[in-house]
């Protein structure tokens, strides 16, 4: 986010293990292994020198963040990363206008203003699916609302460091998750996934807005796109490979979701396939979390899960003081 990072930002590993000693940090999440740096979308291609030519001159061009601060609605908000706005609007910009309506971006205040008093959307153009509690999610197709979409993106690109779709939205559905109030209705993140998937990929790309951080707001969108992928009678993942902070967000989605249900299951130990049912989880994604937990263990060649209730117990302890914004089921109106 464009700041120096000092020594004491950092953790060793065995740093680490004192604090999950001491409980202050879940007991099973880790320290992210080391590895390359991938741009999502970009093919690798080890030994081209044309295209690693045009890699270091995308590095070199977007680098450094164009845009310092917009206004979205009641929010002036930092920018942190380069985001591809048409030059005249991004090239040695200080401020930008965004219309939290439409997302249409301006320059001048004067132009915002009376744009903002003129437009004639009062949210996002699409299907209204969820409305609970102040909370509203809409459905929107990127072939039927591409200039929102395409708006979109750009506006995430500000807040995401890798992220390759902007124009190209056509492929994908994108689900805007909203607060709403008596002053109308304000954009709080997104997620969007692709329409047919050949990995069944129920997430592509995810944001929430900095205002609205810290809220529980992306677990609240991994819940609703596991939620459709349930409805669709299929299983699902988020696009791999994953960011270090969308592997931690994951893995503690997962964790909570599947100790809860086996907490609260009946004493009878389910298969991988059972609990993907009941979840939408891939197997291999529910494997891979029950390992970590330490609750899946091979014993005589087979793999056995430990469900003992107060070994449950404990691994949910670092969860009790959490709170989560959960999706209410029963008013989501999909399909």
């Amino acid at each position: 986010m464009d700041e120096w990072v000092g020594e004491d930002r950092f953790i060793s590993n065995s740093q680490l293990e004192a604090l999950k000693s001491e409980g202050k940090f879940p007991a099973n999440l880790s320290l992210p292994e080391e590895e390359p740096r991938r741009r999502r979308g970009r093919p690798s291609l080890p030994h081209d020198p044309a295209y690693e030519q045009l890699e270091r001159e995308h590095e070199e061009a977007t680098k450094v963040k164009n845009i310092q601060k917009i206004i979205l609605g009641r929010y002036g908000i930092d920018c942190w990363y380069f985001s591809p706005y048409p030059d005249e609007y991004s090239e040695n910009i200080d401020l930008l206008f965004i219309c939290e309506k439409c997302l249409k971006y301006m320059k001048s205040e004067a132009t915002y203003q009376s744009h903002y008093h003129r437009c004639e959307y009062t949210g996002p153009p699409g299907k209204l699916i969820y409305l609970k509690e102040g909370l509203a999610i809409f459905e929107l197709e990127g072939e039927v609302a591409k200039l929102y979409c395409q708006n979109l993106c750009l506006l995430a690109k500000l807040f995401l460091d890798h992220k390759t779709l902007y124009y190209d939205v056509s492929p994908f559905f994108f689900y805007v998750l909203c607060e709403v109030d008596e002053s109308g209705v304000h954009p709080v993140g997104y997620f969007s996934k692709e329409k047919a998937s050949p990995d069944d990929y129920n997430l592509a790309c995810i944001m929430i807005l900095p205002p609205y951080q810290k809220r529980g707001y992306g677990r609240f969108l991994i819940q609703l796109s596991y939620e459709i992928t349930r409805r669709e009678g299929k299983t699902g993942s988020p696009e791999k490979p994953l960011s270090d902070l969308g592997r931690l967000s994951y893995s503690s989605f997962w964790a909570f979701e599947l100790l809860t249900r086996l907490r609260a299951g009946s004493r009878t130990i389910p298969s991988l396939k059972e609990i993907s049912f009941l979840t939408g989880f891939k197997e291999e994604d529910i494997n891979e979390t029950l390992t970590e937990l330490g609750l899946m263990r091979q014993y005589r060649g087979q793999k056995v899960l430990n469900m003992a209730p107060k070994v449950l117990e404990g691994l949910l302890k670092p969860f009790e003081n959490k709170k989560f914004t959960l999706l209410d089921p029963e008013c989501l109106n999909w399909p």
